[in-house]
């Protein structure tokens, strides 16, 4: 059973080594060129399709790799209808933190979030025929459809929204009217004395409208030209020579996205296995399942870029030391302590959500929905083993595999054959006796024992005492000899 169980940990290991290795990345490597710019490195990271968990998987794993690299500039090539705000929101917060120039390339549309992930970037350049724009917050319905909010509480999540966009266009150095335009459609946006998105339309800007320059500077709206392509855009930008890295949602940040999602179930369950393989010897199911949901709660978070080699390396280590206080010293002292406390800390690190440049060592406001997750799976566990206490007991299955009635030997029950019956009966040595042998009593061969003394094969013997399965054997000859007395 444990070489099953060893086995299988190994093969899971091995599967999901290689999905982290799946993260696939395609490299572009210029052609020889005299260009400066062939020197330098481009990390293409893009924005297709609805904005979700998964698309913030990549452009923290590229960021991460960009800063790595000492990257020259991430590119977000973008055509999405929009997506979830709290996604938007880590992305807007990862390129803030971006020390190289950032630059969006609207393909064919940059709508609602993707309008306001360009607005986060140094640079927006736009396809011809593309659109920037429109973005009040809607509310899905579970079928799809969109949901009607009450005024109020429809006012509070374009609040919000809108003073999201209006601080991201201070950073930027971009107008505030145009991004509060986006969000609130009874905003009137004029530019020199043109009526651009009149009252009750929400701002959506064509590539022409969005590179119309305005005021003494002559800056644009939004977009610092049109090119038919990213790879002419690199080229104005001076770029067009440069190293490109692009990545791409994988099926490994897919599988990593669902098993963040249930990453609270995942350490429930892996304690409550662990906690049951403890109450029980050996090393069996619950604790296979156990290791197994922590595996897989690693493995989710540092695919996703979550948890580093560090975390995996503290929790082992704390495991460890459990180990080692559970079967090696008595009680339980520094070393459960100190094992409780690395795999605690381990857990809790690896829901940390980290961005470029942050400290070891996080914050408190940083820790907060992971100690939520991480309480919240304790206990969950607890309660798991307090209800498997009771219940499991009543179980038929619990029936099949625990004895229940007691053997007494008041009620016939012997750990043993009854071996009393053979006391007195004779027979012969079968095998010396030093003092265990084998002898032939009743024409049976039966393992016997002396009381120390040895006896040659093929001698007589007489059985004088059992003791369940230990029978103990005399010379018949020393009686003999006691019996027969001078006349």
């Amino acid at each position: 059973m444990k070489y099953r169980i060893i086995i299988f940990l190994g093969a899971l290991c091995t599967m999901l080594g290689m999905l982290g290795l799946g993260m696939s990345q395609a490299d572009v490597e210029p052609e020889p060129s005299d260009d400066p710019s062939a020197d330098k490195l481009v990390y293409i990271l893009p924005i297709r399709g609805a904005i979700e968990p998964a698309l913030l998987y990549v452009v923290r794993r590229g960021v991460a790799e960009a800063n790595a690299q000492g990257a020259d500039a991430i590119v977000f090539p973008m055509d999405t209808p929009g997506g979830a705000v709290n996604v938007t929101e880590d992305i807007i917060e990862l390129i803030a933190r971006m020390e190289m120039p950032t630059y969006t390339f609207v393909e064919h549309n940059a709508i609602s979030a993707g309008a306001i992930i360009a607005l986060a970037s140094d640079y927006i350049y736009m396809a011809p025929g593309s659109k920037i724009g429109d973005a009040m917050p809607i509310m899905m319905s579970p079928g799809g459809g969109v949901q009607p909010l009450p005024d109020a509480e429809r006012e509070k999540i374009m609040s919000y929204v809108d003073s999201l966009v209006r601080g991201i266009a201070q950073r930027k150095g971009r107008d505030e009217t145009l991004a509060s335009a986006m969000v609130r459609p009874e905003i009137e946006y004029i530019v020199d004395g043109e009526v651009i998105s009149k009252e009750g339309q929400l701002l959506t800007l064509t590539n022409m409208e969005a590179e119309r320059r305005f005021g003494e500077d002559q800056r644009p709206l939004l977009s610092e030209g049109t090119f038919d392509s990213l790879d002419e855009m690199l080229e104005a930008v001076g770029l067009g020579r440069a190293k490109r890295v692009e990545l791409e949602v994988t099926l490994a940040e897919q599988i990593a996205r669902f098993l963040q999602v249930i990453g609270p179930l995942l350490m429930m369950i892996g304690f409550l296995g662990l906690y049951l393989e403890f109450q029980s010897p050996g090393f069996g199911v619950p604790g296979a399942v156990g290791v197994i949901c922590l595996l897989l709660f690693f493995a989710g978070h540092h695919i996703a870029g979550l948890a580093g080699n560090e975390d995996i390396l503290l929790f082992v280590l704390g495991v460890t030391l459990i180990l080692v206080e559970v079967f090696a010293l008595p009680g339980f002292g520094f070393f459960g302590i100190t094992g409780v406390m690395l795999v605690l800390w381990a857990l809790l690190n690896a829901m940390v959500e980290r961005f470029p440049g942050d400290p070891w060592v996080p914050s408190l406001p940083e820790l907060r929905v992971p100690l939520l997750k991480l309480s919240s799976s304790i206990v969950g566990a607890a309660v798991g083993a307090a209800l498997l206490g009771r219940l499991l007991p009543r179980t038929t299955i619990f029936h099949r595999l625990v004895l229940e009635d007691a053997t007494a030997r008041d009620a016939g029950y012997t750990s043993s054959k009854d071996t009393s019956g053979w006391v007195g009966k004779e027979g012969v040595t079968l095998t010396p006796l030093y003092p265990a042998g084998s002898a032939l009593i009743d024409d049976q061969r039966i393992d016997v024992i002396t009381r120390g003394e040895y006896i040659d094969a093929d001698q007589p013997v007489r059985v004088v005492e059992t003791h369940g399965n230990r029978i103990i054997v005399e010379p018949v000859e020393n009686e003999n000899k006691e019996t027969e007395s001078p006349s």
